[in-house]
């Protein structure tokens, strides 16, 4: 068991990611309409992933139930406005308080998406695709090694959900988040919701997209739900994990070993208990890969 600040909580000491990826276990995303139930019911999970945004202010009740939460578990820091394939310069506001942050916060690592999400210093809201070309990849690598070097830290990027495609595009979707992750230094968070949603969307194969990344890389996944509409599908983070995303969730872990793993929700929102149950659902399918084939870090 893991004891901080008098509560224990469940550990995973079966499952151990190999080489150097750190293992952290299994996490939730942190939702404001939880705070009082993480604080009240202690549930088992391992760490809470925070979205960054929500808590660059100087106190208020945010800050309140952040410092109260983090006396009792680690935390990640999960963004979405760092917009890192924009051509609007980096926005170094925004890096000094993530940084700021950072240093309250003390977080086991800082994550944001492959995409951009504004231009002309207009912010669209949305996680938007990048053209798969060597010239991105250049652009996208230059912006994360200033943002890690600001930051004095690697930071991991996420795959994006993707609905429409290039024209231009010179490699797929696996070959660039691969060779971004490789030149820039930095670590990937496999969204691996996101891959069934854009798999199903664009046609590709789910598990050679895997195949193709550098599995010693991916430090994080990410599971969530989504909506199937028949001919497409969108990644809306208001469903429990659907069956075939735990398949591929299993897969992945037989291909590259224990990755610390949480599960996002957003939006029609269950009790606490439900998406702990859920948790330990991941938990289970990562002790049985493990015992069944351990995987070694490629």
């Amino acid at each position: 068991m893991i004891e901080r600040a008098g509560i224990a909580r469940r550990s995973t000491p079966e499952v151990r990611a190999s080489g150097v990826r750190p293992w952290h276990g299994y996490g939730l995303g942190l939702r404001s309409e939880h705070f009082d139930a993480v604080l009240d019911e202690h549930p088992a999970v391992d760490w809470f992933e925070i979205i960054s945004e929500n808590f660059m202010v100087a106190g208020g009740k945010p800050r309140h139930y952040l410092d109260q939460v983090r006396s009792r578990y680690p935390l990640a820091m999960h963004g979405v406005s760092l917009s890192i394939g924009s051509t609007d310069p980096l926005d170094l506001d925004y890096l000094r308080e993530l940084k700021q942050l950072a240093r309250h916060v003390e977080p086991i690592w800082i994550s944001d998406h492959l995409c951009w999400t504004g231009n002309g210093g207009i912010n669209s809201h949305d996680l938007l695709p990048l053209p798969y070309t060597g010239e991105a990849i250049a652009h996208v690598v230059a912006r994360l090694q200033q943002v890690q070097e600001f930051l004095g830290r690697e930071i991991l990027i996420e795959n994006v959900s993707t609905y429409v495609g290039f024209a231009n595009a010179e490699m797929d979707e696996a070959a660039f988040l691969g060779e971004i992750a490789r030149r820039s230094g930095c670590r990937i968070l496999l969204d691996v919701n996101n891959i069934y949603v854009s798999s199903r969307n664009h046609g590709f194969d789910a598990d050679a997209y895997v195949a193709a990344l550098p599995a010693e890389r991916i430090w994080q996944i990410h599971l969530a739900g989504h909506s199937d509409y028949g001919h497409y599908v969108i990644d809306t983070h208001d469903h429990p994990v659907r069956e075939e995303v735990w398949d591929l969730y299993a897969r992945t872990l037989e291909r590259i070993g224990a990755v610390t793993t949480m599960i996002e929700r957003d939006d029609h929102l269950p009790p606490l208990a439900e998406l702990v149950a859920e948790l330990d659902h991941a938990r289970r399918i990562g002790n049985q890969v493990a015992q069944s084939a351990p995987a070694v870090c490629a």
